[in-house]
């Protein structure tokens, strides 16, 4: 791997303080919009990497897809739930600030993804776009890997699904209605809750609760199959608004739900209890205690056995609740029926047989 972009260096002050002197000042103020700024965290670092392989199976029980790709590995949405932090380490970086910091960019993802759909041993299966890390980070207006993914599967035919929290998937309307069209594209906008003061502490630099349903909307009006992934769900932090995100995003255009409730698997636990420490001094036992009860008394359940939705009361409850909603504002939970029967393996160009 090779540093290609790198912006200034770690200051010892942590804030950047006003100006008094001056009557106008140009900075980054809203920091729901960042996916509109211009400018990257002057922290970040974007590491080009040639990846051998692009699509990797999925073995979790939560996820109902059995293929996923990540074009971009580390995420600075900074979202501290985020259980892509543990695959940081492997590639040398912790899991906390290097997660954020240090963006390993996959150069070459599209052309491994088009070499997949050549050979031989590829059978169509929906793919999941960004099931670990964001796809459409603000590296992705620069690399446009994310964009050349959507191009290659339009091209093969090969259905896919996107899971997204950022409003740049808007940039890719055009291959997306063309993707529906086929009935190849299905599109989940991950949104965690209605509380924007909440959301400002548990996932800082994404764009607000009100733009992501604009997203649901937008995508609906052209004909993009759209659900809403109300993921995750933290006892005793966002639990109890999980009907309002529900509701407002079938009055959106939804017409698909998913969910799950928040586990702390290894490096995503030192990280999270931090925050908690700090975003709610006053409920840190009650908070962790809801969560370990959720997953047979462990935080760190990992057993695939027992998946990430629950195996207890209040486990049990919240997909109680999840249900009712569903039901109620008519949102699916079943598998998307994706068109694999037109996947097509020749050369760009070349004429097919039948």
């Amino acid at each position: 791997m090779q540093a290609i972009t790198q912006f200034n260096h770690r200051r010892d002050t942590q804030i950047n303080s006003s100006n008094l002197v001056l009557k106008n000042e140009y900075g980054d103020f809203e920091k729901e919009g960042v996916d509109d700024f211009e400018v990257q965290n002057k922290w970040t670092e974007c590491i080009s990497a040639r990846t051998k392989k692009i699509v990797n199976k999925v073995s979790s029980p939560d996820i109902t897809f059995t293929h996923s790709l990540t074009p971009y590995q580390g995420c600075k949405q900074t979202c501290v739930y985020s259980f892509a932090r543990n695959a940081h380490k492997n590639c040398g970086f912790n899991a906390s600030q290097d997660f954020e910091q240090k963006i390993i960019v996959k150069r070459n993802a599209a052309q491994k993804l088009e070499e997949l759909f050549l050979s031989k041993k590829w059978k169509c299966i929906p793919i999941v776009l960004s099931e670990k890390t964001g796809c459409d980070l603000p590296a992705e207006r620069k690399y446009k890997i994310t964009r050349s993914i959507l191009e290659n599967c339009l091209r093969y035919q090969n259905p896919i699904v996107i899971i997204t929290k950022n409003k740049l998937i808007l940039r890719d309307l055009d291959l997306l209605k063309k993707l529906s069209e086929k009935n190849l594209v299905q599109v989940f906008v991950s949104i965690t809750g209605i509380n924007e003061k909440i959301r400002r502490k548990l996932e800082p630099r994404t764009v607000n609760y009100s733009t992501r349903f604009d997203m649901i909307e937008s995508l609906s009006k052209v004909g993009v199959p759209v659900g809403v992934m109300n993921a995750p769900i933290i006892p005793g932090v966002n639990d109890r608004e999980m009907y309002e995100v529900l509701r407002q995003a079938s009055l959106r255009g939804a017409t698909a739900a998913s969910f799950k409730t928040l586990r702390l698997n290894d490096d995503v636990a030192p990280p999270f209890k931090d925050w908690i420490k700090k975003s709610f001094p006053l409920k840190v036992d009650k908070i962790l205690n809801l969560i370990s009860a959720c997953h047979n008394g462990k935080l760190n359940h990992s057993n695939f056995s027992s998946p990430m939705k629950g195996s207890v009361n209040i486990a049990y409850l919240i997909k109680q609740r999840f249900d009712k909603y569903t039901s109620q504002f008519k949102l699916s939970q079943e598998k998307f029926e994706f068109n694999t029967q037109e996947f097509i393996r020749h050369q760009p160009g070349q004429m097919r047989l039948f």
